[in-house]
């Protein structure tokens, strides 16, 4: 498949969660959570990120940063749906989108628990700001499926993006590390 083909499929993917004809009405809370890290400009470039850091990996840390981040979401989106706040929660999120977009644009390769760790602290503020924004009358199990479901398909994009691509391509992801990186600054500065 070439690069346009895996693009337009790319975009066809994603354009569900932009086309929710009557949001807010959905009790089952599925499509609200579907809808938060693709609405959010810093979910969605963090997440992005996350998959093409991931795709510049060896080995385990293929897999691992993307597990770790979803499974983090989780366990933080559960802290968020109890009231749990996390202090500075807007800063940190605008800030791994800065960090993860460095990481992928030096494209840095750390040892496994470093980039856990790093990994697991950003999807921590990432999860309690989602379930601190559960909607009123949503079920959380379906908020929280629907919010995994589009995170793990963020990073899937951002993977299979990085690998579709020829290694001549590998300048066009650090590229776009860099912008996410510059989203970044401009999310901290507003």
């Amino acid at each position: 498949m070439n690069l346009r083909k895996s693009l337009f499929a790319i975009a066809l993917f994603l354009t569900p969660a932009l086309a929710f004809a009557h949001a807010g009405h959905d009790h089952s809370g599925l499509m609200a959570g579907v809808a938060h890290p693709v609405s959010g400009l810093d979910h969605l470039l963090a997440m992005l990120a996350v998959g093409l850091w991931a795709a510049q990996q060896q080995g385990s840390a293929r897999w691992a940063l993307p597990l770790t981040f979803v499974g983090t979401l989780l366990l933080g989106g559960f802290l968020g749906f109890a009231g749990v706040e996390m202090p500075l929660m807007e800063t940190g999120i605008a800030g791994s989108v800065l960090a993860l977009g460095l990481l992928v644009a030096v494209a840095v390769r750390p040892p496994l628990w470093l980039a856990m760790g790093l990994t697991a602290l950003f999807a921590l503020a990432h999860g309690v700001a989602h379930g601190l924004e559960l909607p009123d009358l949503a079920n959380p199990w379906g908020y929280a499926a629907g919010f995994v479901a589009a995170t793990a398909a963020l990073h899937a994009t951002g993977y299979g993006l990085v690998r579709a691509l020829p290694r001549a391509a590998a300048p066009l992801v650090r590229i776009a590390g860099g912008v996410s990186a510059g989203a970044g600054v401009w999310l901290l500065a507003s």
